[in-house]
């Protein structure tokens, strides 16, 4: 499947990375940056850091946004500590970035692909929205978006907002109404892929570079947590090349754009049409696929399988 992958690598990107620059399942045609868990200087290192850990070949990476449309950013660096990658990020990299900005480069792959190419954000969606906006004759040969974001349920930035979509709710808003079929990995899944300290041991004990890698960012994650941890944003590329590992419902979803309590909420439409009044907005409001349910072992068994080579 070719995938572009927008990030805004922070620990649960990098999970998401490794996998998709080692998986054969993934054609990983391009990688774009973005301002959220931590300042785009940062993601973008980490992303270089990722790749080289990986031995990932020449994928063309672009830098992008480095604030959200309106609001100032608002980092999570006390999840994933001052450097984004709890300290594991290098500046050794030799890796040199593609001089096209994240949206020219997504329209230029999307262009150039003889085959239908998959996007998937799991950061804010503030490049998303943007290159929508600015080439929509692109965008619409996109297959899917498959996201990370969102919640069906609770939040975890506030009460009811999830954090990808609670930084930029305008950009999600826009990706929401774009037309492009999108399925939503959200809150409602995220944590259900937990690793352990034993996991984070085997995988150091395996003693090549990428699995090294990944067991120490496991096992600094869950000291800096002081429990276990998810692989996060892995499940949103795990869903978008395995869909059978993921239990969906279509929904109508609104993003909640106003400045008080619920700003940012992926407002989750479970009623019958039977139930909904003529005039309610959320009649015209998007069909979205959102993941309410996953095959646990079989998603992280994938991932430990293709980071070791086994």
């Amino acid at each position: 499947m070719n995938i572009i992958l927008d990030v805004d690598t922070g620990v649960d990107d990098a999970f998401a990375l490794l996998f998709a620059a080692r998986s054969p399942l993934v054609n990983l045609i391009g990688i774009t940056c973005v301002d959220g868990n931590t300042n785009l200087d940062n993601v973008v290192a980490n992303t270089l850091t990722v790749l080289d850990a990986a031995g990932a070949g020449d994928i063309p990476v672009a830098r992008g946004a480095a604030r959200p449309l309106l609001e100032l950013p608002s980092y999570a660096e006390f999840v994933h500590g001052s450097d984004g990658m709890v300290e594991m990020q290098s500046k050794d990299s030799k890796r040199v970035l593609d001089p096209r900005t994240a949206i020219e480069l997504m329209r230029d792959l999307i262009n150039a692909s003889p085959e239908p190419v998959t996007l998937v954000p799991i950061g804010p969606l503030t490049n998303i929205a943007l290159f929508l906006r600015a080439f929509p004759d692109a965008a619409s040969k996109l297959e899917r978006i498959v996201l990370m974001g969102g919640s069906a349920s609770v939040g975890n930035a506030t009460a009811t907002a999830e954090f990808n979509i609670w930084h930029d709710p305008e950009a999600a808003a826009i990706v929401f109404t774009s037309g492009v079929p999108i399925t939503m990995y959200g809150l409602d899944v995220f944590t259900d892929l937990q690793m352990t300290q034993d996991d984070a041991k085997s995988l150091i004990a395996k003693g090549d570079k990428t699995s090294l890698f990944a067991g120490t960012l496991v096992d600094r994650f869950i000291k800096q947590m002081g429990h276990d941890v998810t692989l996060g944003d892995y499940g949103a590329v795990a869903t978008a090349i395995a869909p059978q590992l993921a239990r969906t419902q279509s929904l109508r979803v609104v993003v909640d754009t106003t400045h008080g309590p619920n700003r940012g909420q992926t407002v989750c439409d479970h009623r019958s049409y039977a139930d909904i009044a003529p005039e309610s907005a959320h009649t015209h409001a998007p069909q979205v696929d959102v993941v309410l349910e996953i095959d646990i072992k079989a998603m992280k068994d994938m991932w430990i399988k293709t980071i070791t080579g086994n």
